[in-house]
């Protein structure tokens, strides 16, 4: 077992922080923000970092726009 705790879900909480909450995870879960592809996976060259905020950006519009429907 481990230690972590998992934080019960907040009541209250705006379509703007669940949005958020839904672009971490998936921005976690694919790896989206790093630098470098892992073991020869990718064939793209590393975006730039306007690149990449561009990319989050609209990654959080479309949670916006997930959870507001």
């Amino acid at each position: 077992m481990t230690d972590e705790k998992e934080t019960p879900p907040r009541t209250g909480a705006t379509k703007d922080e669940v949005a958020l909450e839904l672009m971490r995870f998936i921005a976690t879960t694919t790896g989206m923000g790093k630098t470098s592809s892992g073991a020869g996976f990718g064939g793209k060259s590393p975006k730039t970092p306007e690149e990449q905020v561009d990319t989050l950006l609209t990654l959080f519009e479309k949670c916006r726009d997930a959870v507001g429907k």
